[in-house]
């Protein structure tokens, strides 16, 4: 399935967010199960197959990370944990030392560190989704910038990480 086209899209990684959030809300209500109680058996499975494509496709390009995945598929390239190129040392001691950060402001219950690693980590995931954009825009040497993927995950599960530490002291 190509979620860009399920939802009348190109295949591209600039989505304008709120003409795919339009586009989704029609679709979801043209395809509503409330507009085929009267349709046969076979069109109502039809019409709910097509809603569960719709949603899943919508999930798939909302996301950066996901809808990078998805044109890297496009364009023949396998990606995934393990089949991506090592992160860069500097990158992989970088996310160490914010690991350890976080983990002496969570120590500390010191929640404006902990603040200041979420916002430096924001920054770092909006430039990796810009060098994917760009990457994106040079088609013949995008597979040369799969890195950039890797990059992106590597901020976003730090930002998890982030996330479960202000759980942590919400719940305290």
């Amino acid at each position: 399935m190509n979620p860009f086209s399920v939802l009348g899209l190109p295949d591209s990684f600039d989505v304008d967010e709120k003409a795919l959030e339009k586009t989704h809300r029609e679709l979801s209500r043209a395809l509503h199960p409330d507009r085929y109680t009267n349709a046969s058996a076979t069109e109502r499975r039809a019409a709910l197959e097509r809603a569960v494509q719709v949603n899943e496709a919508f999930r798939v390009v909302r996301d950066p990370l996901t809808r990078a995945e998805a044109l890297f598929a496009r364009l023949g390239v396998a990606t995934g944990e393990d089949r991506e190129p090592k992160a860069s040392p500097a990158l992989l001691m970088d996310v160490l030392e914010k690991r350890e950060a976080l983990s002496d402001a969570k120590d500390a219950k010191d929640l404006s560190a902990v603040a200041g690693l979420r916002a430096e980590a924001e920054r770092e995931e909006a430039r990796a989704i810009a060098a994917l954009a760009s990457a994106f825009h040079e088609p013949e040497t995008v597979a040369e910038k799969l890195h950039l993927l890797g990059e992106l995950r590597f901020f976003r599960r730090f930002l998890d990480e982030v996330s479960a530490v202000e759980e942590s002291f919400d719940a305290s």
